[in-house]
């Protein structure tokens, strides 16, 4: 049996999305494989705070953060350190794993672990510039955070040029790993639906900047205009919804472009179904599981050529172009030409990627990265000074006096609550213990007993 471990991660249900979707399904995966598995997270109003469950048996603790932007909290580093410290003994935590570069949540556990002797390993799953203000301050977080990490994954081959450039990290610590999906979700439409006069082009996305939808906001009226045949679903929220809602009315196409909204992770592949091909027109994106997601429900794609968009698909399941305007007309061009011409099966395309991703291999490969980090050598005290102060000579102190007062804060916090007084969990926990448990002190099978260190929280069991 491996370590026990903890994914750390702003980003997680309910809010749905692909690092979320990513860390679920991972740890699913890992629970099957035998591992001890619990997600720390941040709270979400007025009813999701404490510790949830989700099948197949994942612990969730939601901490009662609140969120700035973009579902993620505000970067406080100490205030976070008392639950870090209770939760990570008291599951007899061995290793934690953090996601995403814009988790607050994950860069403080990674610089509360050592205090614990805790492992660590940082997933990536975004490209990030060198050029601006957001992307400077972030690359610097990344750097003090990655110093002291004991391996990190990418998602493609591209996000680990890019993450070794942002934080200097060393290479021989940084493993590619692709995302997965369950294939068995995404399907193609049954029977096979016949060759239509009328080309449906679905987009799913956050409607952001990142993601391209101002080029969609360019692009979708001219190809409209090209192709009398072609019809747009846009599903999925975000600020750019009113620059979407504008140039349909500017252009008056209500009747050519459909926006659906925000929608739930079940109701994609029904969309999906509803298309013929998929546009994705991200300004960057590290591996883009969306993709995947609708090669595997039998969709022709069209994607703008960054990131590490190249490494995902086969050459003949997918056209590229550049985000520029023309190229993306030209690209759809010829996908509609392939797609009219019955020259795309989507039943083959299917059983394809049913070959190339599964969850399975994910797992097996991460834990050859958890084998790795656990069997490393720890950084002592002055490698870590040292590694903070090689940040620069402005961050550098900054962080190194952020690595004292964390050392001074946790010396306090295990005087003023003794490891003794914890009320630790069986090493042998689960999901089914849990239920048997509560079972014998509740009537009510679907609520559960008050908990001691989230007293007034009800601690729930959800599909």
């Amino acid at each position: 049996m491996g370590p026990s471990i903890a994914m750390i991660s702003d980003f997680f249900h309910p809010v749905v999305g692909g690092v979320e979707n990513h860390i679920y399904m991972l740890s699913a995966e890992l629970l099957r494989r035998g591992y001890k598995v619990i997600v720390i997270t941040h709270s979400h109003p007025p009813d999701r705070v404490g510790i949830r469950w989700l099948s197949p048996g994942i612990k969730v603790y939601h901490i009662p953060f609140v969120t700035i932007a973009s579902s993620a909290t505000l970067p406080e580093f100490f205030t976070f350190l008392p639950y870090f410290r209770n939760i990570i003994l008291r599951e007899h935590i061995q290793l934690i794993h953090a996601h995403g570069g814009l988790s607050s949540l994950g860069h403080e556990g990674i610089l509360h672990a050592h205090l614990l002797g805790v492992r660590t390993v940082f997933t990536d799953h975004s490209l990030f510039g060198f050029d601006d203000a957001a992307s400077i301050l972030t690359n610097k977080l990344l750097a003090a955070t990655l110093a002291h990490v004991d391996a990190a994954i990418c998602v493609s081959h591209t996000g680990r040029e890019n993450t070794v450039l942002r934080s200097n990290i060393r290479p021989s610590l940084v493993h590619v790993i692709p995302n997965a999906l369950v294939v068995d979700q995404f399907k193609p439409h049954q029977p096979a639906k016949p060759v239509s006069e009328t080309i449906t082009v679905i987009v799913i996305s956050r409607l952001a900047y990142r993601k391209g939808i101002d080029l969609l906001v360019a692009t979708a009226p001219k190809i409209c205009a090209k192709f009398p045949n072609v019809k747009f679903i846009i599903g999925g929220d975000g600020p750019k919804l009113i620059d979407l809602l504008q140039m349909r009315e500017r252009n008056l196409l209500q009747d050519r472009i459909e926006l659906r909204g925000p929608m739930k992770h079940s109701e994609v592949n029904d969309l999906l179904n509803e298309g013929t091909i998929f546009l994705n027109t991200s300004l960057t994106e590290s591996f883009g599981i969306a993709i995947v997601e609708a090669a595997c429900a039998g969709l022709y794609v069209v994607s703008t050529k960054v990131g590490g968009v190249p490494e995902v698909l086969p050459n003949d399941m997918i056209s590229f172009a550049l985000p520029e305007e023309d190229d993306v007309v030209r690209a759809m061009a010829e996908a509609i030409e392939l797609v009219s011409e019955g020259r795309h099966d989507p039943q083959r395309a299917h059983s394809r990627i049913r070959n190339f991703y599964n969850w399975g291999l994910v797992a097996k490969r991460t834990e050859k990265v958890y084998d790795f980090a656990m069997n490393s050598e720890p950084t002592e005290l002055p490698e870590r000074i040292r590694k903070t102060l090689a940040l620069g000579p402005f961050v550098g102190p900054i962080y190194l006096i952020m690595l004292v007062v964390d050392i001074f804060f946790f010396r306090v916090l295990e005087w003023a609550s003794p490891r003794e007084d914890i009320d630790y969990v069986h090493r042998d926990w689960s999901f089914d213990n849990f239920v048997q448990f509560a079972g014998q002190h509740t009537k009510k099978s679907e609520k559960s007993i008050e908990n001691s260190e989230f007293s007034s929280v009800a601690v729930g069991s959800e599909e």
